[in-house]
């Protein structure tokens, strides 16, 4: 900031000066595998063996985690019906339900931003490897790749 120029000359779109929120919505939907459980509840309750089955890749452990920290948060229910072997159902909740809109945003964007994305990340690689002498780290996976290591085209396909 110059010495003459003193003041904030726009209001922030959002203001967390307070405690707002955010940082509990943003863990829980920043974690690996909640986006996936509330995209396949969405369409009405599952039992366990079928989400495990819809969410592909995710262990037994960490969808019983994903689905206790949802029940914690109200996003989702448990149902447990008295048979032999007992059924548990998960549901979402009216509050998680208002949520697949916003997530629902989120894809949308993704999917009309995905093909900018990737050719902003090959242009950002290319000055990086030039940067870096035309040498990368053999373990380096940021840039045009996609979390699993798997390397996104221009268009936005793996």
């Amino acid at each position: 900031m110059s010495e003459g120029h003193t003041e904030v000359t726009a209001e922030p779109l959002v203001s967390c000066a307070e405690e707002c929120g955010v940082r509990d919505v943003q863990d829980r939907l920043g974690d690996k595998w909640t986006v996936h459980v509330v995209v396949e509840l969405a369409p009405g309750p599952r039992r366990f063996r079928e989400l495990q089955r819809l969410v592909t890749g995710v262990s037994q452990r960490m969808l019983t985690l994903t689905l206790r920290r949802l029940e914690r948060d109200g996003l989702v229910s448990r149902t447990v019906y008295p048979t032999t072997p007992p059924q548990v159902e998960y549901a979402l909740t009216e509050t998680g339900h208002s949520m697949t809109h916003l997530i629902k945003q989120l894809v949308d964007w993704s999917l009309d931003h995905r093909a900018v994305i990737a050719r902003s990340r090959e242009e950002w690689d290319v000055r990086d490897t030039r940067a870096a002498g035309g040498v990368r780290a053999p373990n380096d996976t940021s840039g045009s790749h996609g979390s699993s290591g798997t390397r996104i085209d221009a268009k936005g396909s793996a």
